[in-house]
């Protein structure tokens, strides 16, 4: 099973959001909150996927509001883009954690069969948007769209062709000017990474510049 089972045909973003609340694709579902889907406009400029909902995020129901959200946030803002430009998603909808002393959930990465049970949802998102950009936060994120070869610290920060053709349903079809022709994608590390670098300053940096790039191949 996957999430490919729960996925509307035809659907807008709201009601893919809707029908991802449901969505008992993998067994993630039975441990989490509830689905964390996106945040953001379908006409965002700017698409960023992350790895997966983290505890605060479980809670509250979306995505990047808790401490590294926050920190991208900061990010965005510093390296020039228009927040409300953006779009934020993760490849996987529910928080996978283990639990710790005192009640705590303690984050555990996905795998790839729970990457891959989620990926429809990916797919059916980019049938709907149109970004000039894509930024794969993480490792997690970016072998999600790119593969599990793709590493992040060979391609970091590099602006990369979106395989737009890979995040197309069936029943999408392209339009006759070429959607998605010229967009471009981009791999930098997850805004949590920074929160635990032993540096947290030159971390922080060294994301900004990555987004600087991505404001830069902007038309």
């Amino acid at each position: 099973m996957s999430a490919a089972d729960f996925v509307p045909a035809g659907a807008d973003l709201d009601g893919l959001r809707r029908a991802a609340d449901g969505c008992k694709g993998c067994h993630l579902y039975e441990n989490a909150t509830q689905t964390v889907f996106s945040k953001g406009p379908v006409t965002a400029r700017v698409v960023f996927v992350g790895e997966q909902p983290g505890d605060v995020e479980d809670r509250r129901g979306e995505p990047f509001v808790g401490p590294a959200g926050k920190l991208l946030d900061r990010a965005i803002e510093q390296a020039g883009l228009n927040p409300g430009d953006t779009y934020t998603t993760n490849a996987v909808k529910h928080f996978k954690f283990t639990p710790g002393a005192g009640g705590r959930r303690i984050h555990a990465t996905p795998d790839s069969r729970e990457v891959g049970a989620c990926r429809p949802w990916l797919v059916a998102e980019f049938g709907l948007l149109d970004p000039e950009i894509v930024v794969a936060l993480g490792a997690t994120a970016a072998k999600a769209l790119f593969g599990p070869s793709f590493r992040v610290t060979k391609s970091r920060g590099m602006l990369l062709p979106w395989p737009a053709s890979a995040y197309e349903p069936a029943e999408f079809e392209r339009a006759d000017d070429g959607a998605r022709a010229g967009a471009y994608a981009l791999a930098t590390l997850h805004p949590s990474a920074v929160l635990r670098a032993d540096d947290r300053e030159a971390a922080f940096e060294g994301l900004v510049a990555d987004l600087r790039i991505a404001a830069g191949a902007l038309v």
